[in-house]
This record gives structure tokens, sequence and C-alpha cells, in this order.
């Protein structure tokens, strides 16, 4: 029982700090927003047209990758592209087309969208004007013979298919990525900050008082342990409730993804306790939390997914927990289940054995001195 104390008490100094909250808990959510609404997909990029006869945008209607708007004249769509509000601009006239984009890769991938509707309907103008020459009908016969032959003509079939296992399956939502990755750069970032409050209570003789009265050290060492995963725990789950209602995250089995998220908060109490035990003073916690939560993050996938990195650097990257518990929620993702993810689930529970073991045994060295 006081044990359970002594994790309850930080808890509540958690939900006190109230800049503490804020990166608890409206940070995670900004960065899982902005991350998805940038490299997530599932939006249709905006293309403003000026002129064009009606062909023409149907064309461009019809295409699925391009959401067309109609713009009043040049300057409007310039002014338009340039703040972001379409993500491109066609202007036609009868001796040009011109394509205004912005310098970005959403620019890049509207000019293809674009050049393939743009060549399509430049071959049916040429088959037409080959028509009228060998016929001797006009343009408009011409094109309805060209559109009438198009029409029976049977469409090829394109089978689009994975070489290999996909990272993630062509159902994930734009935020389904992103919200796994930031929750585990996140729970154990906070675990590790947060173990400067440990050395708060053993620099100001909190802990020696505690042994004053009727506690052991094992109780005490048991609940500052408890309170690192708590808070970890409670983060954790307010991200994937909170992605769940917000950006409708899909996280999976949800047995495996508790359990998963219960190992890898116990790794993370682990590492904070063990910062905790180890440093003296909140300053040198602070700068290790730093370098170790976003160097792990970084190296484990948490910034950039592993399927990018090189095999060497994603074999190094499997010292991390961050790797591990990144391939479980991936192996989730394509609808894996509690026995697949068992092996990261074991190697996770083996970093959080490991790391509570030696937290443990520094803190009560520590106590007991």
């Amino acid at each position: 029982m006081k044990a359970l104390a002594i994790a309850g008490v930080n808890l509540r100094r958690m939900f006190r700090d109230r800049v503490g909250l804020f990166f608890l808990f409206v940070l995670p959510f900004l960065l899982v927003l902005v991350l998805g609404a940038a490299f997530g997909g599932g939006v249709t990029p905006k293309l403003g047209v000026v002129g064009g006869d009606a062909h023409l945008l149907d064309a461009l209607r019809a295409d699925r990758a391009l959401q067309v708007e109609t713009s009043a004249d040049d300057a409007a769509l310039r002014t338009a592209v340039e703040r972001g509000e379409v993500s491109a601009g066609l202007v036609v006239t009868p001796t040009e087309v011109r394509l205004l984009t912005r310098p970005d890769q959403g620019g890049q991938q509207m000019r293809l969208a674009v050049d393939d509707v743009l060549a399509r309907e430049s071959a049916r103008l040429a088959a037409a004007r080959f028509t009228s020459t060998q016929t001797g009908v006009d343009q408009s016969a011409a094109l309805a013979v060209v559109d009438s032959v198009v029409d029976a003509v049977p469409p090829v079939s394109v089978e689009v298919t994975t070489s290999g296992r996909s990272a993630f399956p062509g159902s994930a939502g734009r935020f389904d990525t992103s919200a796994s990755t930031q929750l585990l750069l996140f729970v154990f970032l906070t675990a590790l900050t947060g173990s400067a409050a440990l050395v708060e209570t053993r620099r100001l003789g909190v802990s020696r008082r505690m042994l004053a009265t009727p506690t052991t050290s094992t109780a005490i060492v048991l609940g500052e342990g408890l309170g690192r995963v708590a808070v970890a725990l409670v983060q954790g789950v307010v991200i994937v409730a909170g992605t769940s209602l917000l950006f409708g995250v899909r996280w999976g089995d949800p047995i495996a993804a508790g359990v998963l998220l219960l190992v890898f908060a116990l790794v993370a109490g682990g590492a904070g306790m063990v910062l905790g035990a180890v440093f003296r003073t909140e300053q040198q916690v602070g700068a290790a939390a730093l370098m170790l939560g976003i160097g792990f993050a970084a190296l484990g996938g948490s910034m950039v997914p592993l399927e990018l990195f090189g095999d060497t650097v994603r074999t190094i990257a499997l010292v991390t927990p961050h790797a591990w518990a990144n391939n479980a929620f991936a192996e989730l993702a394509r609808h894996g289940g509690l026995v697949d993810v068992l092996p990261e689930i074991g190697v996770l529970a083996g970093y959080a054995v490991v790391l509570f073991a030696f937290g443990a045994w520094r803190l009560h060295r520590s106590l007991s001195r």
C-alpha cells in the first residue's frame, strides 16, 4: 500500500505541472496532426484551372488524384497558388498551356498528374486531326469518331502487387503511422525527463525522511518505479484514445496493442528509474533525457521509418526498444494479432527487466548509504 501511495504522489505531481501537461498531452497530438497532414497522404490536392474546354475539365475531374476548381483569371489563380489555397494552377489559352506550382514535393506530384491528363488529351486531338485529314470530315465530327472508338476499346487492366511484405496496408489511414511513432517518442521521453523528480526527491532528502518512518527501502523503490510506469502508461492511454477519437487512428488488435503499450511503458519507466538513480542533479537528467530520448527515437524509426534505413543501420537500430515497438505496431497495422507480436513483446519485456533491476539496485544502494 505504501508503494502505491508513493506512485500516486508521482501522478499527482504530474497533473499539477501545467507546463508538463502541455508536453504530456497537447504536443503529441499536434505532432501527430502535423506529420499526418504532411506525410500521411489521404487528401486529394486541388488544381485551379483557368480556361480550357468542357472535355478537358471533365478529363481532369475524372482523375482521382486531382480535385479541380475553376478560377476567374490568371491573377486570382496565381494568388491562390502562392497562398497554398490550391496545390497548382493550370492556365489554358488557344496558344499555350501553363502550369503554376509551388516548389515542393506536392507541386511535383501535381505536375506528373496534370502531364498525364494533358498527354491523353494531346493524343485524342492528334487522332482527331489525323481522322479529319484522311476522311475529309470536320474537326468536331472527327473528335466524335475518336471518342466513339475509345469508348469501344476495353480499358487496359492494371494489377498492382507488392514484392515481399508491405510495411503498411493500403487501408492505413493518414495518421496511423505518425500516431504510433509519436506515442513511442513521447512515452519514452516523458519517462526520462520525469526522472528529474526522483533526483529532486533524493536531493532534498525526502527519501531518507521516508526511511525514518515505518517504510522500507523496498517499498520506496517499488513506489518510485510504479510512479514512473504510471506516468508513462497514462500518457500512452491518452494518446491512443485521443488519436482514435480525433483522427480515426486504427491501432489494430486492442488486446495486442494494450499489451504492447504496457510493456513499452515498463521499458520507459525502467529507463527513467536508471536515470533518476544514477544522476545527482536535475540538469544532468535533463541533458541525458533529451539526448537518449530523441536519439533512441531517431535511430529506432520514430522520426524516419525503418524501411528507409539501410540493412546495416536497420540492424543497429534493433539495440533500441523503439525499433522493436515500431515493428510491432507495424505488424498490428497489417492486421496482426497478439501471437504475431509476441517476439517483440518478449524483447521489450527483457529490456524492462534489465532496466528495472539495475535502476532498483542503484536506487536502493543510494538510499542505504
